[in-house]
């Protein structure tokens, strides 16, 4: 406020003081010609200034959670896996001993396979495990938004469908810490949707902010 202030001061009102003179328009019976009407719009552009400087910082840490979102984006891994005894046990197993924790996790069971649906903290060593011990899989990025219980859920798949974004699947997370829930949820554009839940307040993850 102080620097709207400032500038209207010691910059706008000179200039509309001196286009006022310009017209011979001055404090009194000449004020109507140009002045009255100059210092009246300075008066209000201050008002909308000082309005705009102080509101404005308010996006300022939603557009910075909507950058983060979209640089370091949450990785979801489709493991495809035959419909076998054990095989499940096998991929968890694996990542157990090699210290990848499973943050959220669901199956979709076919006939003949699965698919295993797995959020790690450690996405570029369960990349490599997977590789390696021939766990064929694709990867994707998903919202990983942050709820503090069930009741949150309308309001979250309300948001998505206002924004007219389909959503493919969801589901939700183990474990948060302070006890927080959280829903993966794969949408047709993360960005956008990340943009639509961020600016009604909720809270959409990193990747960093899941691991441990």
């Amino acid at each position: 406020r102080r620097k709207a202030g400032a500038r209207s001061g010691g910059v706008t009102l000179p200039i509309a003081r001196s286009i006022a003179e310009l017209y011979e328009s001055r404090p009194g019976v000449t004020a109507g010609r140009l002045g009255a009407y100059l210092l009246t719009a300075t008066y209000q552009s201050i008002c909308m200034t000082a309005a705009m400087f102080f509101t404005g910082q308010a996006s300022n840490p939603m557009a910075a959670q909507i950058a983060s979102s979209s640089q370091d984006p949450v990785k979801q891994f489709s493991v495809f896996a035959e419909n076998r005894l054990g095989r499940l046990h096998d991929l968890t197993a694996l990542l157990k001993a090699n210290n990848v924790h499973i943050m959220a996790i669901t199956v979709l069971d076919t006939t003949d396979s699965a698919i295993v649906r797995v959020i790690v903290d450690d996405p570029g060593l369960a990349r490599e495990l997977m590789i390696n011990n021939d766990f064929p899989f694709v990867e994707c990025d998903v919202l990983a938004v942050e709820i503090s219980d069930e009741s949150q859920l309308a309001g979250v798949l309300a948001t998505l469908f206002e924004a007219e974004l389909n959503l493919d699947y969801i589901y939700s997370f183990i474990k948060r810490p302070d006890g927080r829930g959280a829903l993966a949820i794969n949408v047709e554009h993360p960005e956008e949707g990340a943009t639509a839940l961020s600016r009604r307040g909720y809270r959409v993850l990193t990747q960093g902010e899941i691991s441990r």
